[in-house]
């Protein structure tokens, strides 16, 4: 089924193939993170949750960067308020967005087209598998304006770069080339501006393909190993989820194919 959805103007959203793909629209202001894109993206993602149609997301963005991160200009506004909470800011808004990025077990895909700053870079390490144009950066700037960074910042960059570069980044707020993000370990593929898109696509092509159960279930056993968790402990959760897929459909399917040689045809069961 293809449909085509616009929650708002700030964000497009879009249903084909069983790929639904979220578009960042205020190209204008660099794609800075209002309160309703951030509301539309999480309604998006927690209909895709349950949308068996769906089986791999897209989040992308208009214009020559992805996103500047928080609308500081609107930021300011609201800290005008005298009951206005930074960290309140955060727990409802930008923290669950993130969270639920990584609950999400179907395939997300970042798809960044140019500057990700900020909360924007933030929800762009959140994603599963990223596709990165030549011309995009990446930048943690929250010293500049004296704060710490957030939105899963601190949790990401010491796993991805290593603890020294990851306070170097965070310290000096030097912007990371999509060259430096793909030797990092960032992004997993660097491509001409103008491929982002299509190259996500094609990613997802790939994925929608897959046992649905055996992506959702992978994607938990990734997330739980970046919780420490030691080797026999991880190996036993691995035990656990093989024993859950041992007995679907698709588990057999697969296994069918291959003896008969011929392409599985997964159902998700």
């Amino acid at each position: 089924m293809n449909r085509t959805e616009t929650a708002t103007q700030e964000l497009l959203i879009d249903v084909k193939d069983g790929v639904l793909t979220l578009t960042l629209n205020r190209p204008d202001v660099l794609n800075a993170l209002t309160m309703g894109m951030m509301k539309g993206i999480r309604d998006s993602l927690k209909k895709a949750e349950s949308d068996k149609t769906i089986k791999a997301v897209i989040l992308t963005a208009s214009g020559r960067a992805f996103c500047a991160g928080a609308d500081l200009g609107d930021l300011k506004k609201r800290q005008a308020v005298k009951s206005f909470s930074l960290g309140d800011e955060l727990r409802d808004h930008f923290n669950p967005l993130v969270a639920q990025i990584r609950r999400l077990e179907k395939p997300v895909i970042g798809a960044i087209n140019g500057l990700a700053a900020g909360a924007g870079a933030s929800i762009i390490l959140a994603t599963d598998l990223k596709v990165c144009a030549e011309k995009a950066t990446f930048l943690n700037a929250f010293v500049r304006v004296g704060l710490v960074p957030d939105s899963g910042m601190t949790y990401y960059l010491p796993r991805f770069a290593g603890y020294s570069k990851a306070l170097e980044h965070a310290w000096l707020a030097k912007p990371v080339t999509s060259d430096q993000a793909l030797a990092w370990g960032w992004v997993n593929k660097v491509v001409p501006t103008e491929s982002v898109l299509a190259e996500a696509q094609a990613f997802a092509a790939e994925l929608v393909k897959m046992p649905p159960l055996a992506l959702a279930l992978t994607k938990r056993a990734v997330n739980k190993s970046l919780e420490a968790a030691s080797l026999d402990q991880q190996m036993e959760y691995e035990a656990q989820l093989q024993e859950i897929l041992g007995r679907t459909k698709d588990h057999a399917e697969g296994v069918t194919a291959f003896l008969e040689k011929r392409p599985p045809k997964f159902i998700g069961e």
